[in-house]
C-alpha cells in the first residue's frame, strides 16, 4: 500500500472554498483504479491548514494517478485558495515497508468533543518532552472532519529508535503524561519513504527540509512599519513572513510615544484603535517656555478631528499590532537576522540566521526592509543618504520619571533657554501613562560629551557611556523648568544622537526599504513612527495587488514617488523645528494638522488624476491625492441608523462613489449601473461602488450598485458634487480619481493605471 500526504494552507478567508474544492474532486478520486482511501484532513492547531491523504494499492496505480487529469484538476481548484507550496513536507510513504531511516508513525485516536479542552491543554506539553527524545523529529496533529478522531502523525529518524522508546515503559508517563488517558485505544501504522526511480530516497521533513522556506512578501522588521505592512498584506490573503533580529520585543518606552491622528484613522480601519485608546492617554494640547515665560499655549483637541493626538508607548503600539497580526495567522520569527539576499526577475532569496543558530534559504516574491536606522536591508542594496547622513553635534539623554509640579494634564511640554538669541538649553516632557509620569528629553551632562572626545559615538554607545542619573534629570529640571519642580522614580535612562537624513530611492527592483530604514530624522512628535506607518500602508496595498498579478506596470513605482518627497518634507521640517520654539506661529492649527498627517496629499502623483467640464467644480472639494474626508448621515434602507463614508470605504479595494441628485433620469442612472458593473468586471472585482443620492433624489429601482441617501446633504457639502460626479477613493483612504459630470472613459484609463493585470 502506498500514501501520499499533500499539506497544505488556505490563504486568509478560503478555508471555506478549499474544502468545497476539495468535495468537487473527491468522488472522482474515489473512483480511480487502485484508490483505497482519499480523505482531506484538518490541521487540528492551524484552522487554515489541510492534508490531502490518498492511498493507493500499488506505485502504478498512484503514477497514473498524479500524471492524469484529477490530480490537474484537484491542483488547478485549490492552487488560488492556498499559499505558495514550498518543498514537499511528506514524501510517497510505504506502509510496513523496510529501510534503515526515516520512519512516519500515524497514531489515530479519539478525543470526544467533552474533552477536548482537556486534551489540547496537555498535547503542547507533550510535544515539548519529546523534544529530546534521540531520533525524533517533529509531528503534525490532524483531525477528520465533523469526528472525534484524530492522527497524530510523526516523523522519527529510523524504526529502531522509534521502537526503542514504545519498549521503554516508563515513556507513557515520562513523555506522553498528560495525554496518556486518550492513548488507552489507539491505532498505529509505520510508514517508509518509497524510493525515486533512481534508487535515491525522497526528501523528508526534518531540519534539512527546514532549510528553505517561500513566502509571497519577505518582511524584515517586526517595528510598528513592519507590522503594519505585513497586518495589511494578510488582511488581503497575502502570504507574509516577518523577522526580527531582537529575540524579545521592547519592554520599555524608549522610542515614539505620540500617535498621530491620521495613525488613528489607519488603526481603526485595521481594527485596533480601541485597544490603543485603552492602552494610551490623550495628548490635549502642548505648551513653550522660553527663558521661563510662556509663550504660547495650544489645545489639540480640535473640532472636526477624527481622532485625537494619542500618547501611547511604541513597544505598547507593536504588542497591539503583533497581536492583531496573529489573528491573521501571522507571528513575526524573531532571533532571526537577514544576512543577504539576492534578487532576479521573478524574486528574492535571502539568507537568514535563526535564534538557534541555524541558517535558512527564504525565498520570496518581494522584500520589505522595515529594519531601522542600522536597516541590514538599506546596506545590502547599497542606499545613500542624499546630502549625506547628518549629525546634530549634541548628546542628548531621556528619562523616564514622576514630575511634581503644576502643569496641565495631557500637555506636551517644551522649556527652551536662549542666550543672545541662541538656544542652549532644551527639556522636553511628554506625559505617559500614570500619575505625574513623563518621558523627558534634554541635553546630555558635558560629562558624556567629554567621554566621546567630541566625535561620533559608536553604536550602542548609550550602554558604554552609562545611564544618566536622576540627579542629571534633576539638574535640567532645575535649570529650564519652574521652580520647586521634582523629579523621582526613575525607571530608565539612556543617551542618544540624533541623526537626520533620507535615502536616494526607496526601491530597487523587488525590495523596498520603509520607515527608518528609508528617512533618520529628529525624534520631536513621533516623525519617525507614523511616517515609517504611513509608508507600509501607502506599499502594501499595491504589493497585494502585484502579488494577485492584478497591479499595472507602474503601479510599485508609485510608491517611491508618492511617499518619498513626504519623507523630503518631514525630514526637513523636524530639522528646521528641532532647535526653535516654533516654526510658524502664524498658523498653530494649520501646522498641528500638517504633522497630525491630516494634510497629506499624493496631489502630483501620476497615480492620481480627475476630469472636470468646469475647471471651477469641486474647487473647495478634496483634490485627487487628497485624504478622502469622513462625513456621517448616509441612510441605507433597512438600516435603522445613519452611516458614515468609512463604513462603505472600509476594506482592503477600491470604493466607487458615484453621486446623482434630482436631474439624473432614468437613462442616466442606467447608465451609471452599468458603469459600476463594467468596473468590477475591470478590476477583477477590487472596487466597491456605491450610488449616492441627494436628499430630493428618486430611488431607482437598481439591484446594483447599493444606493444610500445623502439625507442631509452633508456629503454633497463637503464634496461639492452636483447632478452627478464621481469619486474613487483608494484602499489607503486618499482620492485616487473624480470627475464632474461622470466620465466613463476617463474613469477606465485611470483604472488602467492601477489594475493594469486585470482581466
Amino acid at each position: 500500500m502506498i500514501r501520499t500526504m499533500l499539506r497544505m494552507r488556505a490563504r486568509q478567508g478560503c478555508e471555506p472554498a478549499v474544502r468545497s474544492a476539495w468535495g468537487t474532486i473527491a468522488g472522482r478520486i474515489g473512483g480511480l483504479p487502485g484508490n483505497l482511501r482519499h480523505e482531506l484532513l484538518l490541521d487540528a492547531l492551524d484552522p487554515r491548514g489541510f492534508v490531502v491523504v490518498t492511498e493507493w494499492a500499488d506505485e502504478a496505480a498512484l503514477g497514473a494517478y498524479r500524471d492524469g487529469p484529477v490530480a490537474a484538476r484537484l491542483a488547478e481548484l485549490v492552487r488560488p485558495l492556498t499559499e505558495p507550496a514550498g518543498p514537499a513536507d511528506y514524501p510517497v510513504l510505504r506502509e510496513d515497508g523496510t529501510g534503515d531511516s526515516t520512519v512516519y508513525v500515524d497514531v489515530e485516536l479519539t478525543v470526544p468533543a467533552p474533552r477536548l479542552a482537556e486534551f489540547h491543554r496537555g498535547y503542547p506539553e507533550v510535544r515539548a518532552r519529546m523534544a529530546g527524545i534521540p531520533g525524533y523529529r517533529r509531528e503534525q496533529l490532524l483531525r477528520e472532519p465533523g469526528s472525534d478522531v484524530h492522527h497524530i502523525f510523526a516523523e522519527w529518524n529510523s524504526a529502531a529508535e522509534f521502537l526503542r522508546w514504545i519498549a521503554d515503559p516508563a515513556h507513557a508517563s515520562a513523555q506522553a503524561g498528560p495525554i496518556a488517558p486518550f492513548l488507552l485505544d489507539i491505532r498505529r501504522r509505520l510508514f517508509h519513504v518509497v524510493p525515486d526511480g533512481g534508487g535515491r530516497r525522497q526528501p523528508t521533513t526534518g531540519r534539512e527540509a527546514d532549510v528553505h522556506r517561500e513566502t509571497d512578501v519577505l518582511v524584515v522588521g517586526a517595528g510598528p512599519a513592519g507590522l503594519t505592512a505585513a497586518v495589511e498584506l494578510a488582511r488581503r490573503g497575502i502570504d507574509c513572513r516577518v523577522i526580527d533580529k531582537l529575540a524579545t520585543p521592547a519592554g520599555q518606552a524608549d522610542k515614539a510615544i505620540g500617535v498621530h491622528c491620521r495613525t488613528m484613522e489607519i488603526w481603526e480601519e485595521q481594527g485596533v484603535v480601541r485597544e490603543a485608546m485603552d492602552a494610551g492617554i490623550w495628548l490635549t494640547g502642548n505648551m513653550v517656555f522660553v527663558n521661563g515665560v510662556e509663550t504660547h499655549r495650544m489645545s489639540w483637541e480640535l473640532p472636526g478631528l477624527p481622532y485625537a493626538h494619542l500618547g501611547l508607548p511604541q513597544y505598547e503600539t507593536e504588542r497591539i499590532l503583533t497581536a492583531r497580526l496573529a489573528t491573521l495567522g501571522v507571528r513575526p520569527q524573531r532571533g532571526a537576522e537577514l544576512v543577504d539576499f539576492t534578487q532576479d526577475d521573478d524574486g528574492v532569496t535571502a539568507t537568514v540566521t535563526t535564534a538557534d543558530g541555524g541558517t535558512e534559504t527564504v525565498r520570496a516574491r518581494y522584500l520589505v526592509g522595515c529594519d531601522g536606522a542600522h536597516s541590514r536591508v538599506r546596506e545590502l542594496l547599497g542606499l545613500t543618504f542624499t546630502g549625506g547622513l547628518g549629525r546634530f553635534p549634541q548628546l542628548f539623554m531621556l528619562g523616564d520619571v514622576d514630575v511634581d509640579w503644576d502643569m496641565p494634564d495631557g500637555h506636551l511640554l517644551r522649556f527652551l533657554h536662549e542666550t543672545d538669541g541662541r538656544m542652549d538649553g532644551m527639556l522636553v516632557c511628554v506625559p505617559l501613562r500614570g500619575e505625574r509620569r513623563y518621558r523627558i528629553a534634554t541635553l546630555a551632562p558635558p560629562r558624556f560629551f567629554a567621554q566621546t572626545g567630541g566625535q561620533d559615538a559608536p553604536p550602542g554607545f548609550s550602554a558604554e557611556l552609562g545611564a544618566p542619573t536622576l540627579a542629571d534629570v534633576q539638574a535640567a529640571l532645575d535649570h529650564l523648568a519652574p521652580p520647586g519642580t521634582r523629579a523621582s522614580n526613575l525607571r530608565w535612562s539612556s543617551v542618544f544622537r540624533i541623526s537626520h537624513g533620507i535615502v536616494d530611492r526607496y526601491r530597487d527592483g523587488r525590495v523596498f526599504v520603509v520607515g527608518d530604514a528609508a528617512h533618520l530624522h529628529p525624534p520631536a512628535g513621533g516623525q519617525g513612527m507614523n511616517t515609517g506607518i504611513q509608508d507600509a500602508w501607502n506599499l502594501a496595498w499595491k504589493l497585494g495587488l502585484a502579488v494577485r498579478g492584478l497591479a499595472a506596470p507602474g503601479l510599485l513605482d508609485s510608491y517611491e514617488t508618492e511617499r518619498r518627497p513626504e519623507g523630503e518634507e518631514i525630514v526637513g521640517r523636524a530639522v528646521r523645528m528641532a532647535f526653535t520654539d516654533e516654526l510658524d506661529r502664524e498658523d498653530l492649527k494649520r501646522q498641528f494638522l500638517q504633522e497630525m498627517s491630516m494634510l497629506l496629499s499624493y496631489a502630483n502623483s501620476p497615480l492620481v488624476g480627475e476630469t472636470l467640464s468646469d475647471p471651477d467644480a469641486l474647487r473647495d472639494a478634496p483634490r485627487p491625492g487628497d485624504r478622502a474626508p469622513d462625513v456621517d448621515g448616509l441612510l441605507r434602507r433597512g438600516v435603522g441608523h445613519p452611516l458614515r463614508l468609512r463604513d462603505l470605504t472600509r476594506g482592503t479595494r477600491h470604493t466607487l462613489l458615484v453621486y446623482a441628485d434630482e436631474s439624473a433620469d432614468d437613462a442616466a442612472l442606467g447608465a451609471i449601473a452599468e458603469l459600476c458593473a463594467d468596473v468590477r468586471r475591470q478590476t477583477a472585482e477590487e472596487v466597491d461602488a456605491y450610488l449616492l443620492l441627494s436628499p430630493d433624489a428618486a430611488e431607482p429601482r437598481l439591484l446594483a450598485p447599493p444606493a444610500l441617501r445623502d439625507a442631509d446633504g452633508r456629503f454633497r457639502a463637503v464634496y461639492g458634487v452636483t447632478g452627478t460626479g464621481l469619486y474613487l477613493i483608494r484602499p489607503d483612504g486618499h482620492v485616487g480619481f473624480r470627475s464632474q459630470p461622470v466620465d466613463p472613459d476617463a474613469l477606465r484609463k485611470h483604472l488602467r493605471l492601477v489594475f493594469g493585470g486585470a482581466r
